[in-house]
């Protein structure tokens, strides 16, 4: 688990993203045509701009509230079609991400 944090670092400074980001990056580099397509860059992008609004919407609830979860899934949809993610796997991602706002989450309300 220490080696995983510390490439988790390693690889974040290298792709100029924060301990998060990585996490989302991570989620959404799962669909190889989204890589294909999208390009390195703006996978990064798109994690830097999932990662903040998931930070700003979340609450310390919101994974018992289903209104709560349907608010942050919708933001994630919306925000893989905005940077125009593949759909062949969004809602691969969309869980992805919404599981990686879960374990970050518990920092992010302290």
């Amino acid at each position: 688990m220490a080696n995983d944090m510390a490439e988790d670092v390693e690889q974040a400074e290298k792709l100029g993203l924060n301990v998060d980001e990585i996490a989302f990056y991570r989620a959404l580099i799962q669909n190889e045509s989204a890589v294909k397509e999208l390009g390195d860059h703006n996978l990064k992008g798109l994690a830097k701009y999932v990662a903040d609004q998931l930070r700003k919407s979340t609450t310390v609830d919101w994974q018992v509230r289903d209104s709560a979860r349907a608010k942050l899934h919708n933001l994630v949809r919306r925000a893989l079609r905005k940077w125009k993610y593949p759909p062949d796997k969004a809602d691969e991602a969309i869980e992805l991400c919404l599981k990686q706002a879960e374990v970050l989450s518990e920092g992010w309300s302290s």
